[in-house]
């Protein structure tokens, strides 16, 4: 690669200097003050050779400094290829905070460090330049977290725009660090961006790369705080770092990272007067009361170091009959008990043994299984499930431990143990004995999440819809969540810990546990995502399975894998998860599963324009619904049956199955199913002309749509009811409805809805005379139905652009598109689009003066209109032949389709179409 830019470097610069001679040979031709030598002379005397060779010379140049500067092309999402850190296993996700922990009392003077630091930072912001990366590096135990927290209360004002903090897990005992995909996704989310616009995809590199564009996007122009703590590598959290020059960002590691642009702000030791302030200070006792020698030896003893000094402070303060002096005695006894340790661990690791065994038995064994904690962050429910103790024991147990300063207080009631503490908790067992305890302990702690996941599902599963299987974990107490919203932040929050959860089931082989624990994710995942994140969790589980010659549960997963598969547009891999799913639920007779997935196959099939496999599978799901009683299950097989009819033009069919679905829905209380129904009756009403009940479905599925919070719903609705509005008159309302629906799309992320409502405002624009503005939109909305592959998106707008191109003359333009959409609606079986497009194509050749060759195309689209009841487009037909044996000068047969023309327009409401006709006739009477 480098020896190809060099040799097109030294192209460039050949040509440059070629052109440089040949500007001069020009000059010199014009001027004809001197002569050049040589073949140069000849070159001279041909002055109009000179120009061409000098333009040949000049494209040449320019196409290659245009290679030379590489544009970055979107990388397509589609073959994974995983960076060598991102090893296979169950997927994680980072803890963020979208503010700063709270400030410790613990924090001691760090005058210099800290004043080195906003001196920093303010000549940086006074300069003018970009904020570098600050890194603050030091040993364990020396207090990078609480030095960078604490700075951070203090910068706070400079970066008015936020302060987020997040855990990359880099020296975390038992956790993997936080893969730099993972930590963007929880980043994007806590900065607001709707989980569904987060970029998805298989290959690792690409979706990091396009998840660091967006995080780069929406911190431009912005002065925020990020602390990134525990960073393993600069390859980890560089994708993390924002774009834009007035962020700072402060990193915490136990290794000097290498980078370019940073400002190290090293944090050692405390020196050794001001470590023994801190003891002083934390112990509770009158400084005149302690013998400042042996507090000098206690503090040496430990390192001097912050976290040990805290807690030798409070072992003190909790023993008031001790002294100093008893409690330096101690401490050497503990050191002697760990002299096997190294001597940089020795000192810190033997204040954690004094504070352990001054606990009580039962607090030493919740502290241990704290340790075996694979989670970031816990509260006390989760606390009470490791420990195997009451919440109320495990409150009590948390507030001890912090009071000790053996865990860490987070934000919202959670604690945290430091990674030295976790490494100390986990060690105190060793060999068989701790790995029955890892795997009794997760499978506590993994029991507790099933029974609050089901409880938070009873929230977010549609009504009659089966919920994720579940055990009686009724012994298990759960945090209360008593409303959907209440749930999903539950579920938000505890995200990274269930994931770290199954992750270490995972390791530990216990498949089962895996496999419920995905399934009860599955619904949260389904509509929260990030979805790649989902697939993982999916191929997890069917792994699990699989080693568990579950075949059962295999079937779930894949069908789970293959419903994410399709919210992604991951057609093909959809269809596979899907097809081996049904598979698996036949060979294990379970008939409501394999119609789920056959289901959910006919609707990947509905996508991808197959509408006869489609109609079959889903035709086949809904008798197998029947069979078993499920009538959640009828009624989603009725509504996307209906859908596909539609799509055939077959319309009372489609009323009679959508008619029959909003039934069940409506029985079984699914508010989602009912709007989802109405939504598409009122699709169907349009198409057969049936206007003022279009609208008013499309209304009655927008209000329950705004009920329920769903706003990429509303914008469906709103892109419907604008079609209608625009349809009938009232164009304001539409663009309204469009423009609203465009915004919501944009903001979710949705590219195919947003693709909808931009053909839709190019539609509008055209009817409104604003041609230029109409092509630019269409040609944006084809190119994003092409990139997802959705070929009704396509037909459609290459139906309205072939319009455009004929509005302005472009007659063989205007062909080519309405040819492409006649192919490919034909294809769909989608005749009322077909009748559509020879209504245009006609149009098109009776205003280049070719009736005969429009009246054509005018008769199929009749033809084909009044074959499958579509009146608007009967209407148009009827027009289109009276004006073209108007234009072949043959009134008396023109008048008669005209007149019927205007009957239809005005049943249908259409008033200005059908007053231009009456004027048109008008003019013929006078």
């Amino acid at each position: 690669m480098r020896l190809r830019r060099g040799i097109a470097i030294a192209a460039v610069a050949g040509g440059v200097a070629v052109t440089t001679m040949l500007i001069g040979l020009v000059t010199n031709a014009v001027s004809d003050q001197s002569r050049w030598p040589g073949w140069l002379g000849w070159l001279q005397e041909h002055a109009w050779f000179s120009f061409i060779l000098l333009g040949v010379v000049m494209v040449v140049g320019t196409a290659l400094l245009a290679a030379l500067s590489e544009p970055r092309t979107p990388v397509p999402i589609a073959e994974p290829s995983p960076r060598p850190e991102d090893g296979p296993g169950p997927p994680g996700a980072a803890l963020v905070l979208r503010s700063l922990p709270r400030d410790t009392a613990t924090f001691t003077n760090r005058t210099a460090e800290l004043d080195a630091l906003v001196r920093s930072v303010q000549m940086w912001q006074e300069s003018g330049e970009a904020l570098p990366v600050h890194v603050v590096d030091g040993m364990p135990g020396v207090g990078k977290t609480t030095f960078a927290v604490h700075a951070g209360h203090v910068l706070s004002e400079r970066f008015p725009d936020g302060q987020l903090f997040v855990n990359l897990n880099g020296h975390t005992s038992g956790r993997s660090p936080v893969q730099a995909t993972e930590a963007l996704a929880s980043l994007l989310a806590a900065a607001g961006v709707p989980t569904q616009q987060i970029p998805v995809g298989d290959d690792v590199g690409a979706v990091t790369e396009a998840r660091a564009a967006m995080w780069r996007g929406r911190l431009a122009d912005k002065k925020a705080l990020l602390i990134l703590d525990n960073a393993a590598t600069y390859r980890q959290l560089e994708p993390l770092l924002p774009g834009g020059g007035g962020c700072l960002v402060l990193v915490t590691s136990r290794k000097r990272l290498a980078a370019n642009e940073e400002v190290v702000l090293p944090v050692e030791a405390l020196p050794p007067d001001h470590a023994a302030d801190l003891f002083t200070r934390l112990s509770g006792r009158p400084a005149d009361s302690l013998d400042r020698a042996v507090v000098g030896a206690l503090v040496r003893m430990c390192g001097n170091l912050p976290l040990g000094v805290s807690l030798l402070a409070a072992r003190l303060r909790h023993h008031p009959s001790w002294s100093a002096e008893d409690l330096r005695g101690r401490l050497v006894a503990a050191r002697d008990r760990l002299g096997e340790l190294r001597a940089g661990e020795r000192a810190v690791t033997a204040t954690f043994d004094l504070s352990y065994r001054d606990l009580p038995q039962e607090r030493q064994r919740f502290f241990q299984a704290l340790g075996r904690y694979p989670g970031t962050d816990l509260d006390a429910y989760a606390g009470a499930a490791l420990g195997s103790v009451s919440v109320a024991e495990a409150r009590r147990h948390l507030d001890a431990l912090y009071d000790d300063h053996l865990i860490e207080e987070q934000p919202g009631d959670r604690y945290r143990l430091h990674d030295l503490l976790r490494d100390y908790a986990h060690g105190l067992t060793d060999g068989e004995r701790a790995g029955m305890d890892d795997v009794q302990t997760i499978t506590r702690v993994c029991t507790y999440y099933l029974a609050a996941l089901a409880g938070a599902n009873n929230h977010i599963v549609r009504a009659g819809a089966p919920a994720p299987p579940q055990d009686d974990t009724s012994r298990v107490e759960t945090p209360p969540t008593e409303s959907r919203a209440a749930a999903l932040e539950w579920l938000e929050n505890e995200r990274p810990n269930v994931l770290a959860c199954i992750r270490r089931a995972n390791n530990l082989d216990l498949h089962e546990l895996v496999i419920r624990l995905a399934a009860s994710m599955a619904p949260f995942l389904r509509q929260a995502g990030p979805w790649d994140q989902a697939v993982g969790l999916h191929r997890t589980a069917a792994d699990a399975a699989r080693r568990a010659g579950d075949r059962q549960a295999l079937a779930g997963a894949l069908a789970e894998l293959g419903v994410v598969r399709r919210f992604m547009a991951a057609y093909p891999e959809a269809t596979q998860a899907l097809n081996e799913a049904v598979t698996e639920y036949e060979a294990v007779g379970d008939q409501q599963g394999k119609a789920a997935a056959l289901n959910q196959a006919g609707i990947v099939w509905y996508l991808t324009a197959d509408t006869e496999a489609a109609a079959r599978a889903q035709t086949e799901a809904l008798t197998l619904y029947r069979e078993v009683g499920d009538r959640f299950g009828q009624a989603n097989a009725l509504a996307d049956l209906g859908m596909v009819r539609r799509q055939t033009s077959q319309f009372d069919a489609s009323v009679e199955a959508q008619t029959e679905a909003l039934s069940i829905y409506r029985e079984l209380h699914d508010q989602y199913g009912e709007a989802n129904s109405l939504r598409d009756l009122g699709v169907v009403h349009c198409l057969m002309g049936e206007y003022e009940l279009a609208a008013r479905r499309h209304r009655e599925a927008f209000d329950i749509y705004r009920a329920l919070d769903d706003r990429v719903h509303q914008a469906y609705a709103l892109n419907e009811l604008g079609l209608v509005r625009r349809l009938t008159g009232d164009l304001d309302g539409a663009r309204e409805d469009h423009a609203q629906a465009q915004a919501y799309y944009t903001e979710l992320g949705d590219r195919f809805g947003r693709a909808n409502s931009i053909r839709l405002l190019g539609v509008w624009e055209r009817v409104s005379g604003n041609v230029g503005e109409a092509a630019r939109l269409v040609e944006e909305a084809l190119s994003t139905y092409r990139d997802l592959g959705s070929r009704g998106g396509e037909a459609a707008a290459l139906s309205e652009l072939g319009v455009v191109h004929g509005l302005v003359g472009e007659r063989d333009s205007a062909v080519e598109a309405f040819q492409g959409g006649l192919e490919i609606v034909r294809d769909l079986g989608d005749r009322c689009a077909e009748a559509e497009i020879h209504n245009h194509w006609g149009a098109l050749m009776l205003a280049h003066s070719d009736p005969a060759a429009g009246r054509e195309r005018f008769d199929q689209a009749l033809s084909l209109a009044r074959d499958i009841c579509c009146p608007l487009e009967e209407a148009r037909a009827l027009e289109g032949i009276g004006r073209c044996d108007w234009a072949i000068d043959r009134p008396d047969q023109a008048e008669p389709s005209l007149r019927q023309a205007v009957t239809v327009y005005r049943r249908l409401g259409v008033r200005a179409e059908a007053d231009e006709i009456e004027r048109l006739l008008a003019s013929r009477a006078r």
